[in-house]
């Protein structure tokens, strides 16, 4: 049997790996007893792993009550519960506005109600990575009732003022949804101060859990109609669904070793504390990013990011060629493509795509000195093989 190399993992904002030992435990031991669900079974054996996570993610967020924590699949999961709770409420139709740096969990919902004449919906572009607060005023409409936007880019790793826009919004009466899934557990948050009406994360990226869970924080659950309805284990002679929190949005059983792992993992970000786990990434990112450029064919398409994310390409070599390479002659595991950005991609590569490396606090400095290292061997090949024709 040949050995494989051992793997250097720079694709943590798909999914983040290794898992630290603190989760993996977590969802072996929600596994070795009886599943524990209020309202569900007479056994007290098991943890209350839901109502766990759901008290860590609202001290972690600062997110205010706990029970405005709500719990599903994943981060696009959710954006699809509060985009269509939200216009459900509305009678005629209306304008919304996004960025063009969103991903499809944002713009695909968003032209799914376009291509029905649901809304009318706007793009507001981005330079050098950010959307100016000043464009989203600029885009608002009368009739402007909705805004959904990231929070952290994906590809660019830039991080949007929040704060600036959603005042903006919130002074014209606009609700306001934010896609957190590549800030939570990467930069700190505090929503009890911010002026967001909802805010999504998931649990597979820097919040370190496993994949299957994710959710979001809605300040005031009267705004978003619920769309899904079924048994809650709770007031179940009622044959409507109940409207209290968080059973309005939360429905059939939950992914009990899911949110058993979501709970190990932000208590594990809690300790570490997000200032140190954004100091490390923010080193190891300047690091690769100062070695990458030091070769004159490697484009960085953000050399400041925010978020421990890198993308780059390589001049007269396909960005699905890198990773291969990558992948295949160095055990460097990246990302490749448009990476479900494709409106990013046409603002700054023509729509090819581009290699992306992602970061976690798992990640060691001698991964990155490999990484940087098998980059510019790839570039400085590619460039010896274009000057020699």
């Amino acid at each position: 049997m040949v050995q494989s190399m051992p793997i250097v993992y720079m694709n943590n904002a798909a999914t983040s790996w290794p898992k630290p030992p603190e989760v993996l435990a977590a969802v072996a031991e929600s596994l070795s007893l009886p599943v524990f669900g209020s309202g569900r079974t007479t056994g007290t054996q098991g943890e209350d792993y839901v109502t766990q996570a759901r008290e860590r993610l609202s001290a972690f967020l600062e997110a205010d009550p706990s029970d405005n924590i709500v719990f599903t699949h994943n981060a696009t999961d959710s954006l699809n519960i509060l985009i269509q709770g939200f216009l459900a409420g509305k009678q005629n139709t209306c304008h919304v506005l996004t960025t063009a740096l969103d991903h499809n969990s944002v713009l695909r919902p968003l032209h799914e109600y376009k291509h029905q004449g649901r809304i009318r919906l706007s793009i507001i572009p981005f330079e050098g990575g950010v959307v100016r607060p000043d464009a989203v005023e600029a885009a608002i409409e009368p009739d402007t009732r909705l805004m959904v936007m990231t929070h952290g880019s994906n590809v660019l790793g830039s991080v949007q003022d929040i704060r600036r826009i959603g005042k903006i919004l919130q002074d014209h009466g606009i609700y306001f949804i934010v896609d957190g899934a590549q800030t939570a557990g990467h930069i700190p948050i505090a929503l009890r101060d911010l002026p967001v009406d909802a805010f999504v994360f998931t649990g597979h990226k820097g919040l370190l859990g496993i994949p299957g869970t994710g959710g979001f924080y809605v300040r005031d659950p009267e705004a978003i109609s619920p769309v899904r309805f079924g048994g809650t284990g709770t007031d179940s002679f009622s044959l409507l669904h109940p409207r209290g929190m968080p059973e309005r949005f939360e429905i059939g059983t939950h992914n009990y070793p899911g949110l058993a792992a979501l709970a190990a993992g932000v208590k594990f970000v809690a300790q570490r504390g997000v200032e140190a786990i954004a100091e490390k990434a923010g080193r190891q990112t300047s690091y690769l990013i100062r070695e990458l450029k030091k070769e004159p064919n490697i484009t960085v398409f953000n050399d400041r990011p925010d978020l421990p994310i890198v993308a780059f390409n390589i001049r007269n070599v396909q960005n699905d060629d890198v990773g291969f390479m990558l992948a295949r002659a160095y055990g460097i595991i990246a990302r490749t493509g448009l990476h479900c950005a494709p409106l990013l991609h046409r603002a700054i590569d023509g729509g090819e795509g581009c290699v992306r490396l992602s970061l976690s606090w798992c990640t060691t400095d001698e991964e990155c000195q490999i990484t940087a290292n098998a980059i510019r061997e790839i570039a400085r090949n590619a460039d010896y093989s274009v000057h020699s024709t």
